[in-house]
């Protein structure tokens, strides 16, 4: 993100534009989604829980953080702190299911944070595994895999819209893949 900060050193935001159902698009709304990203993953600590028990504050950095790189639009904070929200979530998954489930009896493995993510500090990540080792986090986690089980269909949704029917009368379906 070098060019984001050294854009916001210039005062220079690019706008966010958006297609006329409200979704960003272009170059400037990949940028902003990527910096979200980061300042998710740096700023919010690990060991909560929830979004909503975040610190307002933090929410209040994040926003103020991305105003001031991007000019963001009518609605922008909601729409940006909703993406932080998802960013962190998934992070914390992908922390989990690549650095932790994988290395239960491994304690030497969890005894740092991955050297791919050096900006989390020990205290934090030995919170973090510790609270994902836990006989709570376990119930929940094989409550959801037996719960993916029953599943039937499994949603694969990708960013492409395809064509997935035919044509009757003019209509046409459409659908995503």
């Amino acid at each position: 993100m070098p060019r984001v900060v050294k854009r916001k050193l210039q005062k220079l935001r690019p706008i966010v534009e958006y297609n006329k159902r409200g979704k960003g698009i272009g170059q400037a709304h990949s940028e902003m989604q990527s910096y979200i990203g980061v300042l998710a993953r740096s700023r919010v600590p690990l060991v909560d829980k929830k979004w909503s028990q975040i610190p307002k504050d933090i929410k209040e950095q994040i926003w103020e953080a991305v105003d001031l790189a991007f000019v963001v639009g009518q609605g922008g904070k909601n729409s940006v702190l909703a993406s932080a929200a998802k960013k962190w979530k998934d992070f914390k998954s992908t922390l989990t299911r690549h650095y932790i489930l994988p290395y239960t009896n491994d304690k030497e493995k969890l005894s740092q944070p991955p050297e791919t993510y050096k900006f989390i500090e020990k205290a934090q990540w030995d919170a973090f595994v510790a609270s994902r080792l836990s006989k709570d986090f376990e119930s929940v986690h094989s409550q959801h895999a037996q719960i993916r089980e029953k599943l039937e269909y499994t949603s694969i949704v990708s960013k492409r819209i395809c064509w997935i029917g035919g044509s009757i009368g003019g209509n046409h379906a459409w659908g995503r893949n």
